[in-house]
């Protein structure tokens, strides 16, 4: 990890069997690339993997994004007693879960979107008033 990463929020997703699970991870995956945030690994957390777990209790701002009521995201965290800073819900953006189809990709940048309006709200801001 470089010092510009400590400087980003955290970003953990479920990454479950349904099109839900795979729109929060395939946004995690777009925020990290996209220099929004860091993505770290939330099955090492849950697995108690002790670099995994150090880097979640370090103080920075957390986001889980869950593809449902199931949160497991925020309860793999909570397992350590962590609480993420923002916790997004994805049917409460519209999200439907879905079993056996593919993620919607424009349900993917809304979740981006909504993501960095919590982290970032200058940069929403900016993007707003350029547009």
């Amino acid at each position: 990890m470089n010092h510009k990463d400590a400087a980003l929020p955290l970003v953990y997703s479920c990454s479950g069997c349904s099109s839900a699970a795979q729109t929060a991870n395939a946004a995690a995956l777009e925020l990290d690339s996209r220099g929004s945030a860091q993505m770290s690994c939330i099955a090492g957390v849950g697995g108690g993997v002790a670099p995994l777990v150090r880097l979640a209790q370090s103080g920075r701002t957390i986001v889980a994004i869950d593809g449902c009521a199931l949160a497991c995201a925020r309860q793999c965290l909570a397992q350590h007693g962590i609480a993420p800073t923002h916790h997004v819900l994805l049917p409460q953006l519209g999200v439907k879960k879905k079993y056996h189809t593919r993620y919607d990709p424009q349900q993917v940048a809304e979740v981006v979107q909504a993501v960095e309006a919590l982290t970032h709200p200058a940069r929403q801001t900016l993007k707003e008033t350029t547009v």
